[in-house]
C-alpha cells in the first residue's frame, strides 16, 4: 500500500534560507524564488518507501497591492499557477508593515502559526500518512510533537543543508531531508511572473 505524503512549505523560510546557504548560486534576493512542486516531489521521490504525493501545502505572506504592486502581482500570480496543480493549497497571509515602512521591511506574521494549525488539524482528518515540514524555524517543533505523540502521523523534516534543522530533543529525530546546493538549484524558479502580463 503506497504511502500518503502531504509536504508543508513554509516559503519565506524556506526562500531565505536557500538564498543565504547558496548565495553563488542565487539571483537578486528579490528575485529568487522556490518552485513548490518541484521541491516536493523530489522530497517524496527520495524517500525509500513507496509514497504517494497527495499534499502540497505552501505558506507564505501576501504584499500589499498599494505598498508593493510589483511584488504583489507575482505572488497572486505564482498562487493561481501553483494552484493548477490540484495537489497544491496557497495559504496567505497579508504583510504587515511597519512605520518605518519602507526603510523597514514589511514582516510575516501568523505564517508559521496556521501552517503548524494545519499539519495538526489535517493530521487528525487523516488526511496524510506522512506529514513533512519544510522549514528551519523552530516554532513549528510544538505542531510535529503534537502529530507525534498522539500517533496520528509519520512525521518528517527537510531543509538546506548547513543550516539549522529541526530536532526533537535529545534526539537525532525526525528524519531529515539534507538538501544540497544542486537541490537548490534544481528547485529554484527563474519564470518571469510579469512578462507578457
Amino acid at each position: 500500500m503506497s504511502n500518503r505524503v502531504m509536504v508543508f512549505i513554509d516559503y519565506q523560510n524556506v526562500t531565505s534560507t536557500g538564498y543565504d546557504c547558496f548565495p553563488r548560486v542565487s539571483r537578486v534576493r528579490q528575485f529568487t524564488h522556490i518552485d513548490p512542486i518541484r521541491l516536493a516531489e523530489l522530497l517524496v521521490g527520495r524517500r525509500r518507501f513507496t509514497s504517494e504525493l497527495v499534499g502540497i501545502r505552501v505558506y507564505r505572506g501576501r504584499p500589499s497591492p498599494d505598498r508593493q504592486r510589483g511584488a504583489a502581482a507575482v505572488n497572486d500570480i505564482q498562487a493561481s499557477e501553483w494552484e493548477r496543480d490540484s495537489r497544491v493549497t496557497v495559504v496567505r497571509r497579508p504583510l504587515r508593515y511597519p512605520s518605518g515602512y519602507p526603510l523597514e521591511r514589511p514582516q510575516e506574521k501568523g505564517v508559521d502559526v496556521i501552517l503548524a494549525i494545519d499539519f495538526v488539524r489535517l493530521a487528525i482528518d487523516r488526511a496524510y500518512d506522512t506529514g513533512v515540514i519544510v522549514s528551519h524555524d523552530t516554532d513549528l517543533m510544538p505542531a510535529l510533537e503534537t502529530v507525534r505523540d498522539l500517533g496520528l502521523a509519520h512525521v518528517e523534516v527537510s531543509g538546506w543543508s548547513h543550516c539549522k534543522r529541526l530536532w526533537f530533543p535529545g534526539t537525532r529525530l525526525p528524519w531529515h531531508h539534507s538538501l544540497d546546493e544542486r537541490d537548490y538549484q534544481h528547485v529554484c524558479d527563474d519564470t518571469d511572473y510579469l512578462k507578457d502580463r
